[in-house]
Order: C-alpha cells, then sequence, then structure tokens
C-alpha cells in the first residue's frame, strides 16, 4: 500500500462524495509537506477554513489552501516551490500537475474577493483532473497577525507555519461581512463562524481593521462589525447557505439549528481580543 493510499486509509468512507472529499484533505497535507521541504514557511503562512479543518478539528471538509506572506514582496513567485510539491506527490505514488489559474476564469465569489496582487494555481491529478484544489497566496497581505507552527505527522513529520486562531477567525469575520455574492451564497463561512463563537474563541479586531482597510478602503469600530454582521445574517436565505456546506459536513442534522435567528444570537456572542 503506498502512502498515499496509507493516508486516505484513515477516513471512514461511505458515499462517493466523502471518498472525494477525504482525497482532497489527503492532497492538501501533501502539498504542505512539499512546501515545508521547499522552504516555503521561511516566508508564508496557511490560513483559511482549510488550516482550520486540519490543525484545529473542524468538521466540515474543504477545497482550497489560502496561504499569506509573512511580509509584502510583490517578487515573490509560488512556481518556485512546484518542484519540491511535485516531488512530493511523486514520493508518496502520485502525478500531478500544477496550472495557474487566470483571473477571467473566477466565479463571482472568488473574483469579487480577490485583487491584482494574489496569485492563484490549480493542483490536480494527472489522470484524474476533477480532483482538484486552489492553492492562492495574497503576496500583499494585511499585517498585524501573529503565526505558530503546527506538526503534521503524515506525508513525514514536519511542521507547517499558521494563522493563530483569533487571526484566522479575523480573516473569516472579514469573508462573513464583506465577500461579494450574487447568487452563490458561501455558507461554508457561516459554518465556521457558528465554530469560532460555540469554541470562545477570540477575535483579534486589530488584524481585522487591516483586512477591511486594506481590501474595502474602510475604518470600522466593533460596534459597526457587529452590525453589519448582523445585517447580513438576518437578510441571508438560510436554505441557500445550508445548500452550500452540506456537501463538506458528514452529519446533516448539525444545520437543523440553523436560521437567520440562530445566527444573530451567535453575533451576539463575539468575543473581542
Amino acid at each position: 500500500m503506498s502512502i498515499f493510499d496509507q493516508m486516505l486509509a484513515r477516513y471512514e468512507v461511505g458515499k462517493k462524495s466523502e471518498l472525494t472529499n477525504a482525497t482532497y484533505e489527503v492532497m492538501q497535507e501533501i502539498t504542505l509537506a512539499g512546501l515545508y521541504r521547499g522552504g516555503f514557511f521561511n516566508k508564508a503562512a496557511f490560513y483559511g477554513g482549510t488550516c482550520l479543518r486540519i490543525f484545529h478539528g473542524l468538521k466540515r471538509f474543504s477545497e482550497d489552501m489560502d496561504f499569506s506572506l509573512m511580509a509584502p514582496d510583490a517578487n515573490f513567485n509560488l512556481e518556485d516551490y512546484f518542484p519540491s510539491i511535485i516531488n512530493e506527490f511523486n514520493a508518496v505514488g502520485r502525478d500531478v500537475v500544477i496550472s495557474k489559474k487566470e483571473k477571467k476564469s473566477f466565479g463571482h465569489v472568488e473574483s469579487a474577493f480577490l485583487r491584482d496582487n494574489t496569485v492563484v494555481y490549480d493542483l490536480k491529478f494527472r489522470t484524474e483532473k476533477s480532483i482538484k484544489i486552489k492553492i492562492e497566496v495574497d503576496i500583499d497581505p494585511p499585517m498585524k497577525f501573529d503565526t505558530e507552527q503546527k506538526l503534521l505527522l503524515l506525508p513525514y513529520s514536519f511542521m507547517t507555519r499558521c494563522f493563530v486562531l483569533s487571526d484566522l477567525y479575523a480573516g473569516k469575520m472579514h469573508a462573513l461581512v464583506f465577500r461579494k455574492w450574487k447568487q452563490r451564497v458561501k455558507g461554508r463561512d457561516w459554518y465556521d463562524f457558528e465554530w469560532y463563537v460555540r469554541n470562545n474563541v477570540k477575535l483579534n479586531f486589530t488584524h481585522l481593521q487591516e483586512r477591511i482597510r486594506q481590501f474595502e478602503g474602510i475604518e470600522i469600530s466593533k460596534e459597526e462589525l457587529v452590525r453589519l454582521s448582523k445585517e447580513r445574517l438576518a437578510t441571508t436565505d438560510i436554505e441557500m447557505v445550508k445548500k452550500d456546506v452540506v456537501r463538506f459536513i458528514k452529519s446533516p442534522q448539525e444545520l437543523d439549528i440553523w436560521s437567520n435567528d440562530y445566527f444573530l444570537q451567535l453575533a451576539d456572542m463575539i468575543v473581542f481580543e
């Protein structure tokens, strides 16, 4: 049995969608291992829902991988790390290709939330191109965040530099309140927000302000953040929210309690650092 198959065997797989989600996660972990071996985490850190899933036990699967440089660098080139990623997949018996994703091919949700100084790539198996993860790196990141080293044991023991929880939370709140979408609601934002509140994670408002200032060009207070959060949580079609997230979780009954009022009450439970 290959190392890839050993990693996949850790998951209880019943439905095809569960196999797909598990395969995504194994690919993500191998990608992190390749980036580590290439020295990527000397310059960058992992954040977003996939980071929360892999290192903090979030109960939903995630497709994409989001990274931020530790400091702005207009000359940074993710492609310098492709050989390390490809070699890592080869070492576990899989062959992959990595290609740059052109801005014009982004959907509404992605394109409205990406800037010109964000680079995005797709990584997929050479023979199974339906299994694909998106890798995004912010090369001019909002600052005032902290990181920590988190351990993974497979495909070998290595460390990943990650945003600390309070700054992961800040990134999620920015997405929840300001992500621009039309008919495709990003219900995964709601799911992650619920996780942060339930786990009593404190929100780093300083980093959130930096994100809002750089992405949106405005200044807001904590009170305005809560108000804007409630506006979005009160007016969104919860059935659309559920529809987006249900394919990434094992127990759909988790969502039975979801309603606009439920999320409005969660908003009152936000704790700031």
